[in-house]
């Protein structure tokens, strides 16, 4: 995104517009391409801020992959890494209620 505002001719300090894009965007998916070609959701990433001119982010959910099904296709899961998302708040503040649950390792889900 830094890139596509210097080529548009925008003049802004490159710590500017990282701080503009910190401040504008909470999630970011990352896709990836795997062995086999096919293109999954491999991060789930909450931006957390700026640490000096660098953008901080952390994971909340990551793609881990368990092999190969028997037509050689990449298979796995969305696994959450533990860390509960701090936007969270502002979606409760609109009314939305997400369960904490949703960010526990999967060794530390609840039994039903």
């Amino acid at each position: 995104m830094e890139t596509m505002i210097h080529m548009s001719g925008v003049e802004l300090p490159s710590r500017a517009i990282r701080e503009q894009i910190a401040s504008a965007i909470n999630l970011i998916i990352q896709v990836s391409r795997f062995p086999d070609g096919s293109r999954k959701v491999s991060k789930v990433s909450e931006i957390t801020g700026m640490e000096g001119d660098t953008i901080t982010m952390q994971d909340i959910y990551v793609f881990q992959q368990d092999g190969y099904d028997l037509k050689g296709r990449v298979v796995g899961r969305h696994v959450p890494t533990g860390v509960v998302p701090t936007y969270l708040e502002k979606l409760k503040m609109y009314g939305e209620t997400v369960l904490p649950s949703l960010f526990r390792p999967m060794n530390q889900k609840e039994s039903f």
